[in-house]
């Protein structure tokens, strides 16, 4: 698809109404155009960068004008479009629609027991899966999904985001237009019915998720097995909880990391913990490359799907074959009416109204980089940072 010319903005009509979030590529604004919008009714979602830092942040440049090339060629429901973009000497900045109700991460821990109910899960997996289906057929693989980049939409249904680490890939071999493969037939009912406490006691020892520094991991082994004839990307890149096999042992990966990445998203939603999360990182890559998922209660379709997107071989995953159609087809997702899935009133949760969107901004983003850049007028804290409770991210990526 082309890329569509996107509405220049200008910063100096920028007002920011609050910070968002802060990462590695930049500082997220809610921000609204003072011209056009000095009510602040309809503010947008500002992805900022100083260009002095992009160059020393893992070829940041390339990064955020890849990500910007992807976010201009996306017209779909469950991803962002791209409003307009800005660069001036000292910043570059793009802008997307702003999902008021947070990510899933953040909506898991409003739930009772941090969890989400079958039908739920049903319902987000289920537009995931359309949000990559169409990334795939764009030849794009995502790359970085997991909970803090599906975002809500004040409408209740999803949004991806954060399309830096993405990458087009040649795809497999071409497929039939008309193909029908085998309805997947679950697994035996009364097997890997497991106990989670060793899953549960890990977590409750250090009370909360946590994050380290990101860094390149030596892989494994160098497997080489066939990928039918598509490319494959040789980069270590993800979120070291999500990251699948074939990363890890640093045999290539193509588009199967995705479906591994999902059935990670989907068995969090289930349990409120991801299935192979050790200690620290080394323990985690040994669990992710040699243990099964634990699973709890009465065998049921969402514990087959996981596990089928879970397998360790990515020739053998549910979806590398054929790739969305073949999860569509799976029993979790029987009498679900995927056309009809935007059209949906009544999406499980919907956005609550923030009271801060009605606001005029207040925050010059400009004074806001400034004081950044001031050094400290107090001695740091030696106290761990608030922030170490965050997921640990291993972002590096090789193009």
């Amino acid at each position: 698809m082309m890329e569509k010319t996107s509405p220049e903005l200008n910063l100096d009509n920028l007002k920011a109404i609050r910070v968002v979030g802060r990462g590695a590529m930049g500082t997220v604004f809610l921000v609204h155009d003072q011209t056009t919008d000095p009510d602040a009714s309809t503010p947008f979602a500002l992805k900022m960068v100083e260009k002095s830092t992009l160059y020393t942040k893992f070829d940041g440049d390339r990064r955020a004008r890849w990500e910007v090339s992807v976010l201009s060629r996306l017209n779909h429901p469950f991803l962002p479009n791209l409003l307009g973009t800005l660069e001036t000497e000292e910043f570059m900045a793009w802008a997307v629609p702003y999902c008021p109700g947070g990510d899933l991460n953040v909506l898991r821990y409003r739930q009772t027991d941090r969890v989400f109910s079958s039908s739920a899960i049903r319902f987000y997996i289920a537009e995931i899966v359309c949000a990559l289906e169409y990334l795939h057929r764009m030849n794009i693989v995502y790359r970085d999904l997991k909970p803090e980049n599906v975002l809500i939409q004040q409408s209740g249904h999803i949004t991806l985001t954060d399309f830096d680490l993405t990458r087009t890939l040649k795809p497999k071999s071409a497929r039939p237009v008309e193909w029908a493969p085998e309805p997947v037939v679950t697994k035996d009912k009364a097997k890997h019915r497991r106990n989670l406490t060793w899953l549960i006691t890990a977590v409750s020892e250090k009370g909360g998720l946590m994050k380290v520094k990101s860094a390149r991991v030596s892989p494994v082994s160098r497997r080489r097995p066939s990928f039918s004839n598509g490319e494959r990307s040789n980069s270590f890149v993800g979120t070291e909880e999500y990251v699948s096999p074939e990363v890890v042992r640093g045999e290539g990966h193509e588009f199967a990391v995705d479906w591994w990445a999902l059935g990670i998203l989907a068995y969090e939603m289930m349990y409120g913990i991801t299935p192979f999360r050790g200690k620290n990182r080394k323990e985690t890559f040994r669990n992710v490359l040699s243990c099964d998922p634990e699973f709890v209660g009465k065998r049921t379709d969402l514990m087959d799907l996981i596990e089928r997107l879970l397998e360790k071989d990515p020739t053998r995953r549910l979806g590398y074959r054929y790739g969305a159609p073949e999860i569509k087809r799976h029993p979790f997702f029987k009498g679900l009416k995927w056309d009809l899935l935007t059209e949906v009133l009544r999406p499980p949760f919907l956005a609550l109204k923030d009271e801060d969107e009605t606001l005029k901004g207040k925050i010059d983003i400009r004074e806001y980089f400034q004081n950044l850049r001031a050094p400290p007028s107090i001695p740091p804290s030696p106290l761990p940072s608030p922030s170490s409770d965050c997921r640990r991210n291993i972002s590096l990526t090789e193009f």
